[in-house]
């Protein structure tokens, strides 16, 4: 006998059991592959979910800090100071 029931898809159209494995689905899609062999990105994608307050509140940080930006800071040369490569 036929039975109805309740299912989640992601933008691909899979079919999933639950929103939280449809939308680590969605998020692996957008980070493409990653790594050697088997890709890390759903791992990743779990990870971020799961994370997903924590990660939130990082990029509300990030947000308030660009508002403020008034230009670069200068830095003592310092054995201890890594500088980040400029991304754009």
């Amino acid at each position: 006998m036929a039975r109805s029931g309740r299912g989640f898809f992601d933008r691909r159209g899979q079919f999933f059991r639950t929103p939280e494995e449809a939308t680590a689905s969605d998020l692996a899609s957008l980070l493409g592959r990653i790594g050697d062999g088997e890709s890390l990105a759903p791992g990743i994608a779990i990870m971020l979910l799961e994370k997903r307050e924590e990660i939130e509140e990082v990029f509300a940080e990030h947000d308030q800090m660009k508002e403020e930006h008034l230009g670069e800071i200068e830095l003592p040369e310092k054995d201890n100071v890594t500088t980040m490569p400029n991304r754009g």
